[in-house]
């Protein structure tokens, strides 16, 4: 298997992970504020992570160098993660899922500025297909509500978020300096611990714990272990392996994957023509993935 597969594989499994994020959040964001329940995951994130490190043998004093490239990855995936909760409070999750599906065009365009990577003809193609896709389904198939351009705030505090997420993806590979994966992912998670920790001070001391019902609990620990610590693993190791662009075109699957989370939790399933917008992110998803070069795999 070549390091370019094991990068596509890995995306693949991120795609699928992340997007039961979206369907466990939005279950969870009526009883906790975001910005808590993201503190107590990284924190929860930072010790697991932190605790199979130093089983491991711990890191060398050359991997805590410039721990300032730690706060930087660990603001942008902590900004992400606040947005995405917020914006699941008045957003349905493949309606965020879909606005998540523009991270590949951010990222083409943070990738060109940060590291002169290049968005072929075909690639330029596909990230367009799966924007006309993103909107479809942002905007519910609906054509009066797209030609008036009017979106719920749920989904503009979110997209903001993907535009950081969209940074994170080369930020990784330019600030990573050799260091193992697991050591680089500890690093990350006890900066965004703390930074939460900070930030969230308030909405922490304000929130009653222990009246918290089961599914904040099970969303805390799926998105501290699952959609934290191993996607986080997940992107390191594609992002060494394969363009920006390419490894966040995998955020193409996402909705269809929340489609089948929303169908496992017997939440439904949305119009159908809603889910024209999700098979052109499909089809976006195809024409990247046939892009293949033997540089940038």
């Amino acid at each position: 298997m070549t390091e370019a597969l094991r990068g596509h594989l890995a995306m693949l499994c991120f795609s699928a992970v992340v997007a039961g994020s979206f369907s466990l959040g939005r279950m969870a964001v009526p009883f906790i504020a975001p910005e808590a329940f993201n503190a107590v995951r990284f924190l929860v994130a930072a010790v697991v992570v932190m605790a199979v490190m130093l089983a491991r043998g711990g890191a060398s004093r050359a991997a805590w160098k410039a721990p300032w490239r730690y706060v930087v990855l660990a603001g942008l995936f902590a900004f992400y993660f606040v947005t995405m909760f917020t914006g699941l409070e008045t957003a349905e999750p493949v309606s965020l899922a879909a606005v998540f599906t523009l991270s590949p065009i951010l990222a083409g365009g943070f990738g060109w500025l940060l590291m002169r990577q290049i968005t072929t003809p075909r690639m330029a193609l596909a990230l367009s297909i799966g924007g006309a896709g993103a909107l479809w389904v942002v905007f519910r198939g609906d054509l009066t509500a797209l030609s008036a351009f009017r979106i719920g705030s749920g989904e503009v505090i979110y997209f903001w978020g993907c535009v950081a997420h969209a940074l994170y993806v080369p930020m990784v590979r330019l600030l990573n300096r050799g260091e193992p994966a697991l050591v680089f992912n500890a690093g990350m998670l006890v900066a965004g611990a703390c930074l939460m920790g900070i930030y969230a001070a308030p909405e922490i001391m304000a929130t009653d714990w222990l009246a918290l019902p089961g599914i904040v609990w099970i969303t805390i620990v799926y998105t501290a272990l699952a959609a934290t610590s191993l996607t986080f693993a997940l992107i390191r190791y594609s992002t060494m392996r394969l363009p920006s662009a390419k490894v966040m075109a995998y955020t193409y699957l996402t909705p269809c994957w929340v489609l089948i989370w929303e169908i496992s939790l017997g939440h439904g399933t949305p119009p159908g023509r809603v889910l024209a917008g999700v098979a052109l992110t499909l089809v976006a998803l195809v024409l990247l993935l046939k892009d293949e070069d033997p540089v940038a795999g």
